[in-house]
């Protein structure tokens, strides 16, 4: 069934690690082409998922981090954001320009994707594939092998790198012909279908909007609001308290230059003061949030402030919830 090619002509494929990719992938290696995987690391998309993924399912995976030039897209996206703040297809042709970089390096041809018309509201209709590789520079390149036996020819199919033969034709926002495929690729591991970009998540868009909206879009706080509570305080100054044990490690290992909340003789949350030098009444307002989360110290508690090589302790009260409600960053 499967014909083997005897060209040298590879694709560079964008992976993230859901189900569509790994099959795009899967796919065409089976069917005999040389397929290079590539997931494009950005504070918004990490990597765990996709390389889990690959190692699963006995994919060889290539990692670039594109941090800097996906900020500065999302500065002003060409065709602007969805529900949240994500930038969809913009995001994608982001994605596909670097990729096409990458081809000299790597001795590929073409790109790929696991797209499917139709199954993505924003960023996979006919007419948002067509805008995402024009805004690319790569349209006549681009290959979505699930689904091109419905898509209009480009380069490879033209001159013969891949056999239309060989492509799908997968369309709509069902998944019962990808679970098939999956099933004669011996692919039975993947993650469900949400939760590979954070900014289609409301909280972290939220953090995400308090930060562009303070002028302070830069990497370390970019991943802070990956994990924890957080407060805006005042313009220069957030609280952060981690929620659980893996958010306190998170925390601690991503900030470099805050003030650490510690409960003195109190196993529970860290807290993360990210401005350098709070006034008294800012601190104490920090404290108070931040010892509200320790249900078991009582009405008033000691918090260690570490800041540098200096510790100092304060006597602080629990917070009132309707207090702490007006500086949580939050919808829920």
């Amino acid at each position: 069934m499967m014909i083997k090619r005897t060209d040298a002509h590879a694709a560079i494929a964008l992976f993230s690690g859901g189900l569509d990719s790994i099959l795009a992938v899967k796919w065409m290696q089976k069917c005999g082409y040389t397929v290079y995987p590539v997931f494009f690391l950005t504070p918004y998309m990490p990597p765990d998922r996709a390389i889990t993924s690959a190692m699963e399912n006995g994919i060889k995976l290539i990692v670039r981090d594109i941090s800097a030039s996906h900020m500065a897209m999302m500065q002003n996206p060409v065709y602007g954001f969805g529900k949240h703040l994500n930038p969809c297809v913009d995001c994608h042709a982001l994605m596909f320009k670097h990729a096409g970089e990458m081809m000299a390096e790597l001795g590929a041809d073409y790109l790929i994707s696991g797209e499917v018309v139709g199954q993505r509201p924003m960023s996979q209709r006919r007419d948002a594939m067509n805008l995402v590789g024009k805004l690319s520079g790569y349209r006549d390149l681009l290959l979505r092998p699930l689904s091109q036996k419905i898509l209009a020819d480009t380069l490879p199919i033209r001159e013969g790198w891949v056999k239309k033969s060989d492509m799908l034709d997968f369309s709509g926002r069902g998944r019962n012909r990808q679970f098939e495929l999956a099933e004669a690729l011996g692919v039975h591991s993947f993650p469900a279908p949400a939760g590979g970009c954070l900014l289609t998540d409301r909280n972290f868009t939220l953090r995400m909007r308090d930060l562009m909206q303070h002028e302070s879009m830069d990497a370390e706080n970019l991943e802070l609001i990956r994990f924890g509570r957080h407060f805006r305080l005042s313009p220069q100054c957030k609280l952060i308290v981690g929620r659980d044990e893996q958010d306190n490690n998170s925390l601690e290992r991503v900030s470099k230059s805050g003030i650490k909340l510690f409960a003195k003789e109190l196993t529970g949350p860290l807290g993360i003061l990210t401005c350098p030098a709070p006034n008294p009444e800012l601190l104490g307002l920090a404290l108070s949030i931040f010892w509200y989360y320790h249900k078991k110290g009582g009405e008033e508690g000691i918090v260690e402030v570490h800041y540098e090589d200096v510790i100092r302790e304060y006597s602080t009260p629990r917070c009132n919830p309707q207090v702490l409600k007006k500086y949580h960053i939050a919808y829920d």
